[in-house]
Parts: C-alpha cells; sequence; structure tokens
C-alpha cells in the first residue's frame, strides 16, 4: 500500500486507540510509527505493522514524528505529558482525544510551544463511522490542522470548533452517545423479556431495530422528530408508549447530558 501518512506517535492503544490505529493502517500509515502501550494483548493485532514500545522511554532516540497522539486515560496525563516534553523542540502536532484535559493545561505540562489539537472521537471509529470534533489551539499550523483532519477523517466524519469549552458538551453528546444508544437496546432487551418474548429473540429485536434505525436516519434527508412522527400513527401503539417516553425523556437527556458536560470540565484539573 502506498505511504500516504507520515509517521506517528501513538500513546495509548486501547479501545479508541486501537480503532484510530487500524484506520490509519488502511490509509498507509508507515510502519516506522511507534505505539506506546504496556498491555501486549491490545496491540496483538497490530503485530509487524509498526513499532510497539512498552513505555514512554522506550520511544526510539531522534523518532521524529509529524504528529503525537495522546490516547491515555486524562487521570494519566499528569504522569504522561511531562515525559513527552522534549518532542515538543520537533514542532509535532499534539492531539488529545483525552476527555476534558483542556489546551491550556496540556501546554502548561508539555511547554509553551506545543501545538496541541484537542479532539473527541466516539467508539463507533472501530467501524470507520465515527465522529469527532477537534478543536485546534495556539501555533497549529495549516498543514498540521491538514494532517489532523486526515487522521480524523479515516476513522469516520470530523468536525472543527473554534470555541474549545465547545469540546466539552461535545463529549458529552458524541464521545459518550454511543452508551446512551447501548443503553436503549439494552432497556428494549429487558422490557421485551418483561412482555413473555424469548430472551434470544427479544436481544436479536432489541438490536437490529436500533441498528437498523440508526441506519435509517444516517441515510435519511428528515430530521429526527419527522422520522419519528412518521412511525407514529394517531391513537395507536406507538402513539401510547411515546406519551410514558416524551413525559421523561427530554428532562432526562437534559440532566444526563448536563452532568457529563460537567465531569468534562471538572477532569481538566
Amino acid at each position: 500500500m502506498t505511504q500516504n501518512l507520515p509517521p506517528l506517535l501513538l500513546i495509548g492503544c486501547g479501545k479508541m486507540g486501537g480503532a484510530m490505529l487500524a484506520g490509519w493502517l488502511e490509509q498507509g500509515l508507515p510502519a516506522q510509527s511507534v505505539v506506546v502501550e504496556p498491555h501486549a494483548a491490545a496491540t496483538a493485532a497490530f503485530a509487524g505493522r509498526v513499532r510497539v514500545v512498552a513505555s514512554i522511554a522506550d520511544i526510539p532516540p531522534g523518532f521524529a514524528p509529524a504528529a503525537v497522539i495522546l490516547a491515555t486515560k486524562p487521570q494519566e496525563a499528569g504522569h504522561v505529558l511531562p515525559l513527552l516534553a522534549p518532542l515538543v523542540a520537533g514542532a509535532p502536532v499534539f492531539i488529545s482525544i483525552m476527555a476534558g484535559r483542556n489546551i491550556a493545561g496540556m501546554a502548561a505540562a508539555l511547554g509553551g510551544a506545543a501545538r496541541i489539537v484537542r479532539a473527541m472521537p466516539n467508539t463507533p471509529a472501530a467501524i470507520r463511522q465515527g465522529f469527532t470534533v477537534a478543536c485546534a489551539g495556539p501555533g497549529v499550523s495549516a498543514e498540521q490542522r491538514a494532517l489532523t483532519d486526515r487522521l480524523l477523517t479515516a476513522i469516520g466524519e470530523a468536525a472543527w470548533v473554534e470555541d474549545e469549552g465547545l469540546i466539552d458538551p461535545v463529549t458529552a453528546v458524541s464521545g459518550g452517545g454511543p452508551a446512551y444508544v447501548f443503553l436503549l437496546a439494552e432497556v428494549m432487551e429487558a422490557a421485551a423479556i418483561a412482555q413473555g418474548l424469548p430472551a434470544d429473540l427479544a436481544r436479536r429485536m432489541a438490536r437490529s431495530t436500533v441498528a437498523g434505525s440508526g441506519a435509517l436516519l444516517g441515510a435519511s434527508t428528515e430530521d429526527a422528530g419527522q422520522l419519528r412522527r412518521n412511525v407514529t400513527s394517531p391513537k395507536g401503539t406507538t402513539e401510547r408508549a411515546l406519551a410514558v417516553l416524551m413525559a421523561e425523556w427530554p428532562d432526562s437527556m437534559n440532566r444526563a447530558i448536563a452532568a457529563a458536560t460537567a465531569r468534562s470540565r471538572e477532569l481538566a484539573g
């Protein structure tokens, strides 16, 4: 495959880091790229395709990545970022997907000259259907922004905001959003079983309904409200069910998103 991407340094190869790495390999990520991941099982699928090391101290001397992707847990930032400070001199773009960690705080830990993009992807990146919102910090060049965009669109859609404060509600909505959708499938399955449906049928039905509805939403030019109304016959069964859900869901979802946004801001430290 033609190598279309420059060498990268990925710090952390968990669920999201691994999903991103898989997408980049499909785009021609060169084998001299380096992944720092202490758990060998997390990188087994990438053996021989990139260089994997167990710690930042094991990064090959002189390695100069075009981008450093920070995919560790936000709670580890205080330890990890100072160890990466020597790389700032090479002027890479640091792309952080650590929830809550703001650009100013990361710059203080890395050094004031660090060029940082804060981004929030979501787990559908694993099947290249993710959605990522990014915000560029001071000093990020047009070329670095373009490289970041290429890396993010390799795993789905990408959008940019100029106000970093918007990344916190983005984290609450799209970052955590897949969990809310999976919860919907989970509770639909349980409710189906409670109404007497066999467990295996309840699971298949709930999963297929949620997945199929999502695909229809993605393919339709109509907004979500209209699609909901299309399914809701007057005085029918769906209308009766929605009367229950609409009495609780809008307020519950607003409170849930607000709580997640607040937690994202707390993680800034």
